[in-house]
């Protein structure tokens, strides 16, 4: 058999190459119109044939361990896309069974077939195969042996379907430590005859027994006794799921009494640790500890690796390529195509690469919290925080991670069940001030308010945080009108040992699949910003490539032409309409950007000298002149435009990837809105006080 797949502010990074001082199974893709088809075309002699490809659907309540068994199967090679016409994300791949080829498709967790969120009405229409969906041709259902009595009403509604189906069995190996272990033959005995394979996702074991399984299975399984088929094409769902309730339970309740579990039934290991994790008091100081930690990991420990990709690996690239421009002539290195290539494509290039580090050590966390069991814990924690904006505990996991930095936080949204949730959090991560900012607010803030720089510093992420709840509240009420508060209720799953290499395989594709997804974005935009910077716009400037003040390049122009938007905010000065230009591809070469406007070389001064020095003063004059002697009031206005305004072109980039064009650009324009009013309102308040 063979699987196959369809499918910290301290470092600098590539954009700041521009500026005078040189010294960041797959990932949520937009809309694939065509992934529902399970036919393949091969054009013969006689005209084109369809070759029907068997469809398996998995599905299970959440915490099953359901997307851990998928992908031990595929390996890396599973492909996540989203649903036809939603946000809902669904993983897919190809397996190699002997001749044939199957589909393989993961739907999100569920608890019934009656959906309550869209990302269950994709789960039931996939295993019902309605509404534009396959039918399958065998569905696999999860079930967990530590919470078996939870798990069969489902099943019942899943068997009921008359699929051919097949009962996985998982965290049976947990449930064996807690004296509650099942057999799977006595299972399949008791549910009538319908075949129960264990599995555990975590180390792969089972996963053949598994394909074999199936492969026996596809002709049909037996419908238990008590059950009763449906027609999925006429049904009408909710009827059904409510008016076969009682016999359902029924049904489990015979199946339970048979496996004799209570008698066996003791206190657990999570059990006990959870009267820890779950206290109000403690509970909530274990998950600011998690949070420290993931924290600290995409932020401190990334920034070495980014600083040596951005710094040596540049190198060598510069290197390189400076040797073979040599070979065409010792004047080849000063070409403005040599430029292109370096300044251009090359920054482009590591750029990408320095954004690498932080998803990576993402994507690990998020994995080993929730294999662990943690996860879920976390969001019971911190649910009754995020009830304001109607989001459960979950989603203050990517908002507090874009603190450190914006890309991750979008990678952390995976944990929200729900895709308008998902979408929701997306839209308010660009308002988690992340740590590529906080140069930009100890320059102005040594600049204008030396004796309270870190008092202004500090108001800077506490108007983050109000901007994060006010934005939130305010797209609940307009765009996310239909999100309400459901009551929060989740299964916990035990506790249980990550194992981490079994995480390199789908993080390595994860990663793959950002670099196809946002590389020609962002490359293309840090090329065309050393265009503009290289086209001379007036007679003196130079020529193309070799524009020695950047005032006078077409960069300089639209500064220029921008600069009066800004006059209301006080600073109407193309210094500062440049920096935010530079910002908008990265926010840590703001002030790069701003040295090289006034021709300042800073050297290797921190952002305190910087503020206090030649690049303070020279910021402090524009400001004055620029708001009328109002220069404090139009510094204030200038952090919180930074603040609020486009995240940077990684995180767009990113946007677009996960949720689409639409949401990306109104992501962009919410926040250039949001920062020009805030900007505004800020200098037209304060000039009279400061």
């Amino acid at each position: 058999m063979q699987a196959d797949a369809h499918g910290g502010h301290g470092h600098r990074r590539g954009l700041a190459a521009l500026l005078p001082e040189r010294q960041h199974h797959g990932a949520d893709r937009p809309q694939d119109h065509n992934h529902n088809h399970d036919y393949d075309h091969h054009g013969a002699a006689d005209g084109a044939t369809a070759v029907h490809h068997r469809r398996v659907v998995f599905i299970g309540n959440p915490n099953v361990g359901k997307s851990s068994m998928f992908n031990s199967l595929l390996g890396a090679k599973a492909r996540v896309m989203n649903a036809p016409g939603t946000t809902v994300l669904l993983e897919r791949g190809s397996y190699r069974y002997g001749d044939e080829t199957w589909n393989l498709v993961d739907t999100p967790g569920t608890y019934s077939l009656l959906p309550l969120s869209p990302d269950e009405e994709v789960a039931s229409q996939a295993a019902m195969g309605t509404d534009g969906q396959p039918q399958p041709d065998l569905i696999v259902a999860a079930l967990d042996a530590t919470n078996i009595a939870r798990s069969l009403y489902f099943l019942a509604m899943v068997l009921e379907l008359g699929r051919p189906t097949v009962v996985a069995l998982t965290m049976n190996d947990l449930a064996r430590r807690n004296n509650v272990g099942l057999d799977p033959a006595e299972l399949s005995a008791t549910l009538g005859g319908v075949p129960v394979v264990e599995v555990d996702g975590r180390t792969g074991k089972g996963a053949s027994t598994l394909m074999e399984t199936i492969a026996a299975s596809f002709h049909g399984t037996p419908m238990p006794r008590g059950l009763h088929a449906i027609d999925t094409h006429s049904v009408d769902v909710a009827s059904w799921v409510e008016d076969n309730a009682d016999a359902r339970f029924e049904w489990a309740a015979h199946v339970l009494e048979h496996l004799n579990l209570e008698s066996r039934a003791r206190i657990t290991r999570s059990d006990r640790i959870d009267r820890v994790l779950l206290n109000p008091v403690f509970g909530i100081l274990a998950f600011l500890a998690v949070m420290f930690i993931v924290f600290q990991a995409t932020t401190w420990l990334a920034g070495p690796m980014q600083d040596w990709i951005d710094g040596s690996v540049r190198e060598w690239c510069e290197a390189g390529i400076n040797t073979v421009f040599s070979w065409f002539g010792p004047n080849a290195t000063d070409s403005w195509f040599h430029g292109l290539i370096v300044d251009g494509i090359l920054d482009g290039c590591i750029t990408v690469l320095t954004f690498l580090p932080p998803m990576g050590i993402m994507f690990i966390m998020l994995s080993l919290l929730e294999d662990s069991g943690y996860l879920a814990r976390a969001a019971f924690v911190m649910d009754k925080a995020m009830r304001a904006m109607h989001l459960d505990g979950r989603a203050f996991l990517p908002i507090v991670i874009g603190f450190g930095c914006n890309l991750p936080a979008l990678a952390a949204t995976r944990t929200l069940p729900d895709s308008r949730q998902r979408v929701l959090v997306g839209m308010l991560v660009p308002f988690s001030s992340c740590t590529a900012r906080l140069s930009v607010y100890l320059v102005l803030a040594y600049a204008f308010f030396r004796d309270q720089a870190g008092l202004v510093v500090f108001l800077m992420y506490v108007c983050s945080v109000l901007l994060i709840l006010g934005v939130g509240i305010l797209l609940r009420q307009v765009k996310f009108r239909d999100l309400q508060s459901e009551p929060f209720a989740m299964s916990l799953p035990p506790y249980q040992v990550p194992r981490l290499v079994t995480l390199v395989r789908p993080v390595l594709v994860k990663l793959w699949d950002f670099i196809k997804g946002a590389s020609s974005i962002i490359i293309t935009m840090i090329a065309f910003m050393w265009l503009l910077q290289s086209i001379p716009a007036t007679a003196n400037a130079g020529s193309f490539g070799h524009v020695d003040d950047v005032h006078q390049s077409v960069y300089g122009v639209v500064a220029d032409t921008v600069a009066p938007v800004f006059a209301p905010a006080g600073f109407d000065d193309w210094h500062a309409s440049a920096a935010l230009m530079t910002g908008f591809v990265a926010k840590e070469v703001v002030v790069g950007s701003l040295g090289q406007s006034y021709a300042i070389n800073s050297g290797n001064e921190d952002e305190q000298q910087q503020g206090e020095g030649t690049l303070g003063e020279a910021i402090r004059h524009s400001f004055d002149e620029s708001s009328g002697g109002h220069g404090r009031a139009a510094a204030v206005a200038f952090l919180l435009f930074t603040l609020a305004y486009t995240p940077c072109l990684a995180t767009v980039a990113e946007l677009k990837r996960q949720f689409g064009r639409k949401i990306a650009w109104q992501t962009v324009g919410l926040g250039l809105v949001t920062a020009y009013i805030l900007a505004v309102l800020a200098f037209q308040t304060l000039r009279w006080v400061l």
